[in-house]
């Protein structure tokens, strides 16, 4: 993996939002022009009773910084509550998942390193997704019965 050389200014409206692929959550990647493969940024924009994938890595820590709201996560068969400000740093075999079970929006900020090799532009790894997915990654955690995530099309 190759260091970045110098430094990178990225502006609010450099930012672009879409919804990810599997759960529909509203996203922005910080570093993706960057070329970073330490690194990896994502501010998410959990709506209400929504989720986020539920997943683990290969290699990646992840820190989980609530910006606004209330976070709520599941580590292992643990549930979490982070408050406005409060983070939560996870090693990559833990599967891991930020979901809302309140009635407002949670922006989290999501930090990752290093980046999985399988993902880096050019790689010629074959990626193995059940590494990343033991499980459904669809599954809604139990404080979410009853909630329809993603929403359907």
């Amino acid at each position: 993996m190759k260091t970045f050389d110098g430094h990178c200014l990225i502006k609010p409206d450099d930012l672009h939002w879409r919804p990810s692929n599997l759960m529909r959550i509203p996203n922005a990647d910080y570093l993706e022009r960057t070329g970073s493969e330490h690194l990896g940024a994502r501010l998410w924009r959990l709506p209400p009773r929504s989720a986020n994938t539920l997943h683990k890595h290969v290699r990646s820590e992840e820190f989980f910084f609530v910006l606004e709201g209330v976070g709520r996560m599941r580590v292992g068969d643990t549930t979490l509550t982070v408050p406005k400000h409060g983070g939560v740093l996870v090693g990559p075999n833990e599967l891991r998942q930020v979901f809302n079970d309140t009635d407002t929006e949670t922006l989290w900020l999501i930090v990752g390193g290093p980046e999985e090799l399988e993902f880096l532009k050019g790689s010629k790894s074959q990626t193995d997704l059940s590494k990343f997915y033991p499980t459904d990654p669809t599954q809604l955690p139990p404080e979410l019965v009853g909630a329809v995530w993603p929403p359907k099309e």
